[in-house]
């Protein structure tokens, strides 16, 4: 039975084209396949499916070159796939308009994991004033947040982070491209400072701060924020 969403492949791999097939088919999702860049692009203009999954390493075109291409005006969820694994390349990706990256070879229920995160974190964004996920209630006309029913006392800046977080729900955000955005640039390496204001806002609204729930860790690149 379908489940509504379509998801476009742009990967030249037979062997993971057929293994998505046979994976997301499954699941319910409606698949588009596409082997190069140029019939990749054309196809999400004329599809506009619901999320991407882009290999870097196609046969005529550089993955993060198309990436950029894409987000000058595909504005639905994009997650890379492939087996370049170094720092750089991932922190390059999700700057570049990425939701989420995973390294070849994966595993098929974490995909999948992703997958629904980025969907609905793409719902998300264009959800009421007020929105409610576990025991957390927002209200961004108000700019108050409460944890069970009690207000949260945030600075401005915790409530901007939280914010940022929150709208990009399921959507990994490098150290670079939170500080950038909350603090300017001038502070796009002050990655100490970040981790900073991050566990104060853990101490203030998750459950077990050592165990955060919501404002999750990417290891050496980033943060984050889920729903659940």
């Amino acid at each position: 039975m379908s489940n509504g969403f379509s998801i476009l492949v742009i990967d030249d791999e037979s062997q993971i084209r057929k293994l998505l097939e046979i994976t997301l088919e499954a699941n319910g999702y409606k698949l588009l396949f596409a082997v190069n860049a140029k019939e990749g692009i054309t196809m999400a203009a004329s599809h506009q499916p619901d999320l991407i999954l882009l290999d870097l390493g196609l046969p005529d075109e550089d993955g993060q070159v198309v990436l950029k291409q894409l987000r000058d005006w595909f504005k639905n969820p994009i997650i890379i796939l492939s087996v370049k694994s170094t720092e750089e390349e991932i922190v390059k990706a999700l700057d570049s308009g990425a939701n989420d990256y995973l390294t070849k070879p994966f595993r098929t229920q974490e995909l999948l994991a992703r997958i629904r995160t980025a969907l609905r974190g793409n719902f998300n964004q264009s959800q009421e004033p007020v929105i409610t996920f576990g025991a957390i209630t927002v209200d961004f006309v108000s700019r108050v947040i409460k944890v069970k029913e009690e207000v949260l006392k945030l600075t401005a800046t915790e409530y901007n982070l939280f914010t940022l977080l929150l709208k990009n729900d399921g959507r990994v955000l490098t150290h670079q491209y939170i500080l950038k955005e909350i603090w300017g640039n001038a502070y796009a390496e002050q990655t100490q400072y970040l981790r900073v204001f991050v566990a104060q806002l853990r101490k203030k609204m998750e459950e077990d701060p050592n165990r955060p729930k919501y404002i999750l860790t990417e290891s050496g690149v980033g943060y984050r924020f889920n729903s659940g």
